[in-house]
């Protein structure tokens, strides 16, 4: 809901889509983490009034240092705890990087006002909803490995419950250095150094210069059609795109209507 007001606000106040989606994607790293991230990546598909189309790929990267066999232990088995969770699960992040190069093509409004709710919401904190408390018990386990997310999580040894307020201090800061700077708020300077740090610490792979690499891409969608109609989707490394296509045109064949 707090991340819906925000995009809500900002159409209101005459921003376009990409202005609404860029203030929407930010407050959810802050409201809704079992999804909304800033640490992750993502795609963004794009079609303008005029007709004009395009893609954002900010999917995460691999670091510089990977290699086919970092996941492996000694005996050539896959390390699954390592593949999928703490530091050495992480791959250089998209997301800050994605939603820059969309705000610069196609936004209106200032990073700096599209990212205000979502620092709010973080500093001041909000009430935890039913969704994320339910979240929080599920992957309770996990969470509580961590003294980082036992920290911004839990209350004492039992994860925050519906109702309780959910405060993330840093994450408001983090996002402040990125409304304040851009991407260079983000993929370099205190936060990148403070994520290499804890990189290096905790046994991950991300390195500050990995970091400083870091580029979202724009590409072209792909295009297919479907009873007359033109389809217009996200093309690779997202598989979604492609899968569309696919059973649209599987479909196409058959009287769907007829099949009840």
């Amino acid at each position: 809901p707090h991340a819906t007001a925000a995009g809500l606000a900002v159409l209101r106040d005459g921003g376009n889509a990409v202005d609404a989606a860029v203030a929407v994607a930010l407050t959810l790293a802050v409201t809704h983490p079992q999804a909304g991230n800033l640490g992750g990546g993502g795609f963004l598909l794009v079609r303008m009034a005029d007709g004009t189309t395009t893609s954002f790929d900010f999917r995460e990267c691999a670091p510089q240092s990977a290699t086919a066999g970092m996941y492996l232990r000694a005996d050539g088995t896959l390390d699954d705890d390592k593949v999928r969770f703490g530091a050495s699960s992480a791959g250089v992040p998209g997301s800050p990087a994605g939603l820059h190069l969309a705000l610069q093509r196609f936004g209106t409004k200032p990073l700096r006002q599209l990212a205000a709710p979502a620092i709010a919401l973080a500093k001041h904190g909000f009430p935890v909803d039913q969704f994320l408390a339910e979240a929080l018990v599920e992957e309770q386990k996990a969470l509580s490995r961590f003294a980082t997310t036992r920290a911004i999580f839990f209350r004492g040894d039992e994860p925050l419950r519906q109702g309780d307020m959910l405060l993330q201090p840093d994450l408001a800061a983090t996002l402040q250095r990125y409304a304040d700077l851009g991407p260079d708020g983000f993929y370099k300077g205190v936060t990148a150094e403070r994520i290499a740090a804890h990189m290096k610490a905790s046994g991950g792979f991300v390195t500050e210069q990995d970091l400083a690499n870091y580029r979202a891409v724009e590409r072209a969608p792909l295009r297919g059609s479907y009873r007359g109609h033109e389809v217009i989707s996200m093309p690779p490394p997202s598989s979604g795109g492609v899968a569309l296509l696919q059973m649209l045109n599987l479909l196409e064949p058959y009287d769907l209507r007829g099949m009840g």
